[in-house]
């Protein structure tokens, strides 16, 4: 949205903001007793009027109900003849309509770009393979398709640097040695390199273990180095690490402003830092809306006309779910008492209106960083990165309401792997986990990004699967169970394969936590008794 349209908003909201202010303050002058519930009603427009005002850029507009709400907050503020002269000043400037272009808070917004780059539009699933082996190609091409990679293969290196004019892959997987001598390969990635402005996430694989070799590989900006015959499930734990880097999820924020155009403006900021905002107008939405949402921060204006933003921050933290989410307030209020006060009942930091962009989103930025960094630590298992035992059940929850709302289906899958306990006997207790790593692997690949999926404990694992009837999560745990299936993982230059067993229930089918989970559960022990490697639905 730009300057002008946000300046639009606001000014179709001043008619609504002259229209309460000069119906509170009519009903004070008139009645002369000072009602409670006519202060606070003057109080709450002019302060909302007031942030909105100085953060678009109508100073004097701002700067004059900014008086009024001081005045009102004060021990003195009976006295009427006093409140009379500020109050026809802000109506003086709210005809008067005059806007600062030279003011120090507006914020000039910068256009999206309409066509992205080429490496903005990189492919998070294509993989360029080169290497001169023909058959390494196909057997490595062959088990990374399993996770849902697509892999494009190149034996010469010329045909790899056309390809890169027309498409950039997720990664590239590079061979040292090429005909055209031992490093070839890493002085044709560091030629590569300069020409797509070092933007090339690389991954060598050689037969060479030399300290020499890795360091020329690093020095061309390789992201690791595998040394052949390669372990596919490591070298996929790789990729993922080095395709989430690239694509970190952006970050999300919930403001919640009374005042639209304001809110606008701020959600304006946090845009072209590539921050995703949705904004609440109504306080009393805020509860669907976080869980709708799901930010990682909630913009929170003080002073609302249906609760103040201290009881909102209080209804939030009663939320088991909600305790570590960060609270900022935003507000016109200066007075440090009440800031600290705003502070101690549950919010994380006050930051006061109006603000500078650059200040806004770094105090934004710095808190999201830290919540996702500790939340990563409570809410995920510590070896596969998927969800933990408490955290799924909590997100089942969530979309079990979330889907009877919308009327949609949902699907919830608990999924086992066969005979885990001979692996952990047969090939040690280290190659049973880069198992359990090749299936959570396998999981994120193929699944969609709404489909949450979780480790249960020990070798069980949870999918909930949102706006999924039952027949397409058959289909889909079948088409994962074979390609399971197909995965050879290597322990001690010996390759073994194994299955997984999987039971389905869907909703509305079982309307709650405890009926879906004990009837996944129950199909996929009839999946075990019945031979494994299958998928059973709930009946």
């Amino acid at each position: 949205m730009t300057d002008q349209e946000i300046q639009d908003v606001f000014l179709e909201q001043l008619a609504e903001d002259r229209q309460q202010i000069e119906a509170a303050w009519k009903a004070l002058y008139s009645s002369k007793s000072w009602e409670e519930k006519d202060r606070t009603a003057l109080l709450n427009a002019s302060h909302r009027l007031a942030g909105a005002a100085l953060t678009v850029g109508y100073l004097r507009i701002g700067n004059a109900a900014h008086l009024v709400e001081s005045h009102l907050r004060q021990p003195g503020f009976q006295d009427l003849a006093a409140l009379e002269k500020l109050v026809s000043v802000l109506f003086i400037e709210m005809d008067a309509r005059v806007f600062d272009e030279a003011s120090e808070w507006r914020y000039v917004f910068h256009p999206a770009k309409t066509t992205p780059s080429l490496h903005e539009a990189r492919s998070a699933s294509l993989i360029y393979l080169a290497d001169d082996d023909p058959v390494l190609s196909d057997a490595l091409s062959s088990q990374m398709n399993h996770f849902g990679y697509s892999i494009r293969t190149f034996s010469h290196l010329d045909d790899l640097r056309a390809a890169l004019l027309n498409e950039i892959p997720a990664a590239i997987l590079m061979d040292i040695m090429f005909p055209e001598g031992e490093l070839a390969g890493i002085e044709a990635i560091q030629i590569l390199q300069a020409e797509h402005n070092n933007l090339l996430p690389v991954i060598f694989l050689s037969v060479r273990d030399d300290v020499s070799a890795r360091l020329q590989a690093i020095r061309a900006g390789g992201k690791n180095y595998f040394v052949k015959p390669v372990d596919v499930s490591a070298l996929v734990d790789a990729l993922d690490k080095v395709i989430v880097s690239e694509e970190t999820e952006p970050y999300r924020v919930l403001i919640v402003d009374d005042s639209e155009a304001q809110a606008m403006f701020n959600a304006g900021y946090l845009k072209t830092a590539g921050i995703y905002s949705q904004i609440v107008t109504n306080p009393l939405d805020i509860l669907r809306a976080i869980e709708e949402f799901l930010p990682d921060l909630i913009l929170l204006d003080l002073y609302m006309p249906e609760c103040t933003g201290l009881e909102l921050a209080q209804v939030i933290r009663q939320m088991k779910a909600f305790v570590s989410l960060p609270i900022v307030y935003l507000s016109a209020e200066t007075n440090r008492e009440k800031q600290l006060a705003a502070i101690g009942l549950g919010g994380d930091d006050f930051l006061t209106k109006p603000i500078k962009p650059d200040h806004l989103i770094s105090s934004v930025t710095s808190r999201i960083e830290r919540y996702r960094q500790l939340r990563e630590l409570m809410l995920r298992d510590s070896l596969t990165g998927l969800f933990n035992h408490t955290s799924i059940r909590n997100r089942l929850g969530q979309e079990i309401a979330r889907s009877s709302r919308s009327n949609q289906p949902l699907t919830f899958a608990m999924v086992d792997i066969d005979s885990f306990k001979k692996v952990n006997d047969s090939h040690g207790h280290a190659a049973g986990d880069r198992v359990l790593k090749a299936l959570s692997h396998l999981f994120t690949r193929r699944l969609r990004q709404s489909d949450i999926v979780g480790r249960y404990g020990g070798d069980e694992f949870v999918i909930v699967m949102p706006n999924t009837d039952e027949t397409a999560a058959l289909r889909i745990l079948n088409d994962l169970r074979e390609a399971f299936s197909l995965v050879r993982h290597s322990s001690m230059g010996n390759e073994f394969t194994t299955t997984l067993s999987c039971g389905l229930a869907s909703f509305p089918k079982y309307q709650n936590v405890a009926s879906l989970s004990e009837a996944a559960d129950q199909a996929m022990y009839i999946a075990k008794r019945q031979g494994s490697n299958q998928v059973i639905l709930a009946e």
